[in-house]
């Protein structure tokens, strides 16, 4: 059954570094190709706290009002002229892309690396900390009823564990090794796990990351500080960087063994110096993940078959008058995913 969509709505704005507003604003009508989500969860996610704190990443600044969020699912209420009605009612996981439809990475089926790509909560593009977002029909998954808002929404940082996963190679009995256990590190894990691999490390400098990783995969786990990685001889297949630090990627590298590959997920300094002769000697494959492509599906089904846990990774809510709050709160070390719920 549909429902009468206001014609404002609420959305959590930031004005600049450090200070966020809601404001009234007109709620957005769909294209032709679009349907309108009322958003009922959003993950917040680490870019967002970038954004809020320092009001750019890299080269994408913040010089104008920006709505954050782009870890998003809800419930479609409208839809454009060239999507039928009947998908009125769904509820729906947000991929939060709009690529341009004949650029050549879209048609290679690279759409992640289109370079018109209009991202959610990415300037100039609006994110999903509002009432209602539109977003391409194509792009808005069916969900079961069996998996929650909250999971639902979660699809989006899965997503970046799959196509870790798929770069990787990952198969059954792969060994992998995963630097860093923050919410990325924790959803690597348990893609890694999903797709076979039999042996999971896991490194951070966190007691309590490290123990929170052994409940999502990881068969084993170390410390940075006191266990030589490089030097334990783990000729691992798969190294997962994850943290962001120098000398996780370094110490991963050396990790591996032959053939070996590693795949660059977490953003950490501009330039690193690597060992080039072991990449050569050892055949190693350096690459990394930029967002995803085709992998809602996936997400969608590992979580419906209990193969993956979301749920369990919430540790909090806050409504769209308490952004700020969520967004250092997912700082703090024992917190895995705030959620903002834009209904409370």
């Amino acid at each position: 059954m549909s429902e009468t969509v206001p014609d404002t709505m609420r959305a959590s704005v930031l004005i600049e570094p450090g200070t966020l507003v809601v404001e009234e604003r007109p709620v957005p009508r769909p294209d032709r190709d679009e349907v309108l989500v009322k958003v009922s969860s959003v993950g917040v996610c680490g870019s967002d706290v970038h954004y809020f704190q320092e009001g750019r990443i890299g080269d994408f600044v913040v010089d104008a009002p920006l709505v954050l969020g782009h870890e998003a699912a809800g419930r479609i209420v409208a839809v454009g002229a060239d999507v039928p009605e009947s998908r009125i009612g769904r509820r729906v996981s947000i991929e939060p892309q709009h690529p341009s439809a004949t650029s050549p990475q879209t048609l290679s089926g690279r759409y992640n690396l289109c370079p018109h790509m209009r991202f959610f909560a990415t300037p100039p593009v609006d994110g999903a900390f509002a009432e209602y977002v539109t977003i391409q029909s194509h792009f808005a998954f069916d969900v079961p009823d069996s998996i929650s808002d909250d999971a639902a929404a979660l699809m989006e940082p899965l997503s970046v564990g799959i196509a870790a996963a798929h770069k990787a190679g990952i198969t059954a009995g792969s060994r992998v090794l995963i630097a860093g256990a923050g919410p990325i590190g924790i959803l690597a894990a348990q893609a890694a796990r999903a797709f076979g691999a039999t042996e999971i490390l896991v490194s951070d400098l966190d007691e309590n990351r490290r123990a929170q990783s052994r409940e999502y995969g990881a068969t084993s786990v170390l410390d940075p500080r006191t266990d030589d990685i490089a030097g334990l001889g783990l000729d691992v297949d798969v190294f997962l960087e994850c943290s962001g630090a120098t000398p996780a990627v370094l110490s991963g590298l050396a990790a591996l063994g032959p053939g070996g590959r590693m795949v660059l997920i977490g953003m950490g300094a501009d330039e690193v110096s690597l060992p080039i002769p072991v990449i050569q000697n050892r055949e190693l494959v350096v690459t990394g993940v930029f967002r995803y492509a085709n992998t809602w599906p996936t997400a969608i089904d590992l979580v419906r078959t209990g193969r993956v846990d979301l749920d369990s990774m919430v540790t909090g809510h806050h409504d769209l008058d308490h952004v700020a709050e969520a967004l250092i709160e997912s700082t703090r070390p024992a917190v895995l995913k705030t959620i903002v719920s834009p209904g409370l």
